[in-house]
């Protein structure tokens, strides 16, 4: 079969498909590669880096920001619970790759920040981090990439 007929046979297939269970299925296939990408940086940051993605997501965070965040930003940034910031910055700070410091206005508050390893340890982390993203999308075109950006950015302003 040329790649014309196959194209015509996968059209009129998927017009005899509901639109709402082509959405359902396109959710899944989503839900799929998204698992199967965070699974793979999770091994590659427990293999290469003796990390977790929790770390790595606090210190990504903190480094974004390059001023010291609360607890309770950094939760929000994260979309945790302020338990599970707390416990990942309790194993970081213990590793001495950020230091909680009193806000000055008030004691109860305590801010976070990376420390000078912290800051080294991640900036390898990050571009680490970079090349294997990068390997991950490695087949998709610059067209490709455009594309999916746009058809994720359409599907954030549905779901806010």
């Amino acid at each position: 079969m040329s790649a014309e007929k196959g194209t015509a046979v996968q059209e009129t297939e998927a017009a005899s498909v509901p639109l709402s269970k082509r959405r359902l299925k396109t959710w899944i296939r989503i839900l799929g590669v998204t698992r199967m990408a965070e699974a793979h940086l999770r091994e590659f940051l427990r293999v290469e880096h003796d990390t977790t993605l929790p770390r790595f997501d606090v210190m990504a965070a903190l480094y974004r920001r390059r001023v010291p965040l609360s607890m309770s930003e950094l939760s929000r940034l994260l979309l945790v619970s302020n338990g599970n910031a707390t416990t990942v910055v309790d194993r970081l700070e213990k590793d001495g790759l950020v230091r909680r410091v009193p806000f000055e206005a008030d004691r109860r508050t305590v801010h976070v920040s990376l420390t000078d390893e912290g800051l080294a340890q991640f900036e390898k982390l990050a571009a680490d981090h970079e090349r294997e993203v990068d390997q991950l999308f490695a087949r998709l075109t610059d067209a490709d990439l455009d594309a999916l950006k746009d058809i994720l950015k359409k599907l954030g302003k549905d779901a806010q």
